[in-house]
């Protein structure tokens, strides 16, 4: 099956998670790649200069070293990061994918903290009504022309680890990650009668007007991520999702992870295949993010 045919054949069902690919197709610098804007932080922060992520250490751990061995007594790492952020612009790429989305009523989930997508289509940040809105986890807030009324089966664009105009909500580090796990474990497993894998909840669970209801009940479509081991708290959300299909599999969902490229290591598509992921890879880039998007 191709991308085409995924998006064609199961347009009504899908949720679309968008990683930072999407920013680095066609794109004329490096600057918008994690990893260089990390270094730079390093080389701002500390007496040390390596030329790229050594070996040994992951994405988010080495966000924690820098923390940890910072030479600046005052510093703001994740409003810095943001700071790189700063004049990014959609390309016809980000408005075709978005239109893709707002079409079919398909709620847009991304890892990215950048609120490119969401210009593309000039959407408003709005709060669900209700919720207790923090900074740190805004995971009820989304970008969409109004008010939703249901995360799963409206259009709206929602961010998992963080939203540039809230520096504190931004996700960088193992113990980010490991915050963002033990909140939505509270929500997926905590509170009486609001637990997902209680059958009494009748679908009003705690996470029920968060981004997380998306993850549990659509087909999940996984675009321009690399979904490693940096990715802990995703990883660790298909790794529930699947158990959640395993004790209800009449609610069972699809998910595709598709990628261009080199190939994925062997380790990655052991771990895909048993959170129930199929792996599909196309022959380019362009294949990702141009004309399969067009209306």
């Amino acid at each position: 099956m191709t991308l085409a045919e995924i998006i064609k054949e199961h347009c009504s069902s899908l949720a679309l998670v968008i990683g930072n690919g999407i920013n680095r197709y066609n794109s004329a610098t490096a600057i918008n790649s994690w990893d260089s804007m990390l270094l730079d932080l390093w080389d701002k922060h500390t007496n040390d200069d390596p030329k790229d992520i050594p070996l040994g250490i992951s994405l988010t751990e080495f966000y924690d070293a820098l923390d940890l061995t910072s030479t600046l007594k005052t510093k703001n790492l994740q409003k810095e990061f943001c700071d790189f952020l700063e004049g990014w612009q959609a390309k016809p790429h980000h408005h075709a994918i978005v239109n893709w989305a707002k079409a079919h009523a398909c709620p847009l989930l991304t890892t990215n903290f950048d609120e490119t997508l969401s210009d593309a289509a000039n959407l408003k940040l709005h709060h669900w009504r209700g919720a207790r809105f923090t900074d740190y986890y805004p995971w009820a807030s989304y970008f969409a022309e109004k008010e939703i009324t249901d995360p799963a089966k409206d259009f709206a664009i929602w961010h998992i680890n963080g939203i540039k105009r809230y520096s504190r909500s931004i996700r960088l580090g193992l113990s980010h990650y490991m915050g963002s796990v033990e909140r939505a474990r509270t929500l997926i497993h905590k509170g009486r009668g609001g637990q997902l894998f209680s059958e009494s909840n009748h679908g009003e669970w705690n996470g029920r007007h968060t981004w997380l209801d998306c993850i549990f009940h659509r087909d999940l479509l996984f675009v321009g991520l690399g979904l490693d081991t940096s990715e802990i708290f995703l990883r660790w959300l298909l790794i529930e999702r699947a158990k959640y299909f395993k004790t209800f599999p009449g609610k069972v969902k699809n998910a595709w992870y598709i990628y261009a490229g080199k190939e994925i290591s062997m380790g990655q598509r052991i771990f895909l295949k048993s959170v129930g992921c199929d792996v599909i890879k196309q022959a380019d880039y362009q294949s990702l993010y141009e004309s399969v998007w067009d209306l």
